[in-house]
């Protein structure tokens, strides 16, 4: 059924009268007149009872006239919420976060896209570890995620939205908890509590290679699933690990954080990553957005040399 069949039969119904109808239209009266001829043909059915003076509406017209009202509004709509797609101003997002850092940053990006956006919907898909959201990003499982650098995916764009300073956390009654920085060389005779090693945490690598190059293995005594059951431990008693600025929050009793001296990398740096051939123009509106809710820390500020961090040290 030709939608443009039922736009002139509504406005001959509502009119009772074709000149006026086709003046609404914008066309001609003979071929609103072949339209209306051709719906009643094609329904099988008398819509309007004619004569030289008077237009009325038979009964079944005026039982199909809501109807047609109803289809031509639901028919706007689908062509609204289209260009709404197609501008970007409607979609869904599926995004992916992980760890403290997400954590925090994920309701800025949130509130900033219901603000701006508001038929934009973000999907938010929790994470363990960063590498599942980028084999997700990779296999389009997800459009946006909140990753570290560095990516080795060329098909991945990426933008840096924080800077986190690697951090030694200490049992508050630990002997070196009163220093206001720590070598960690120094710790060398200490146990360590992990994250798996085996699962991919750029944490946890980073950890093992800090160690090896201040001349030790950390000796591993505990392995926790997440950071916070990790610290949770180091408060127990259990041992020290290395964590991030972000984290630190997480847990306060029990537990003293102190800045390493002379490590490389001093920060892990936090990205928003995406494929750079994704069509949808929802994500490129909340990447869009995420500029001005999540803005790229000036390293120059911080004297940071940025051409460290595609590697992902600073």
């Amino acid at each position: 059924m030709d939608l443009r069949d039922l736009e002139a039969f509504v406005a001959v119904a509502e009119e009772l009268h074709f000149g006026r109808a086709a003046a609404r239209l914008h066309v001609a009266q003979p071929p609103l007149s072949n339209r209306i001829r051709r719906l009643e043909t094609e329904l099988r059915l008398q819509l309007f009872e004619r004569s030289t003076r008077t237009v009325a509406l038979t009964d079944a017209g005026v039982r199909l006239l809501d109807p047609a009202r109803r289809t031509l509004v639901q028919a706007a709509m689908t062509r609204e919420i289209a260009a709404s797609i197609v501008s970007g101003e409607e979609g869904r997002v599926r995004t992916g976060f992980a760890g403290a850092s997400s954590q925090r940053l994920l309701p800025l990006l949130a509130t900033a896209v219901r603000r701006t956006h508001p038929r934009i919907e973000l999907v938010l898909q929790s994470q363990t570890y960063v590498y599942t959201a980028l084999e997700e990003l990779l296999s389009g499982v997800l459009d946006l995620a909140f990753v570290r650098l560095p990516i080795a995916h060329p098909e991945l764009s990426s933008r840096a939205v924080e800077l986190e300073e690697l951090v030694c956390a200490l049992p508050a009654d630990h002997p070196f908890a009163d220093r206001e920085r720590i070598r960690l060389g120094d710790l060398a005779r200490d146990d360590f509590v992990s994250l798996p090693h085996d699962q991919g945490s750029m944490l946890q690598s980073t950890m093992a290679s800090l160690c090896h190059s201040a001349g030790f293995r950390p000796r591993i005594v505990q392995v926790a699933p997440d950071s916070s059951t990790v610290l949770a431990l180091v408060a127990a008693g259990a041992g020290v690990t290395i964590t991030l600025s972000s984290v630190c929050p997480v847990q306060s009793v029990g537990l003293v954080y102190r800045p390493l001296e002379g490590i490389r990398p001093s920060h892990l740096v936090s990205a928003l990553a995406w494929r750079t051939d994704n069509p949808s123009t929802a994500l490129a509106r909340v990447v869009e957005v995420s500029e001005s809710a999540l803005p790229t820390p000036d390293f120059d500020e911080l004297g940071i040399d940025t051409s460290l961090i595609g590697i992902g040290q600073v």
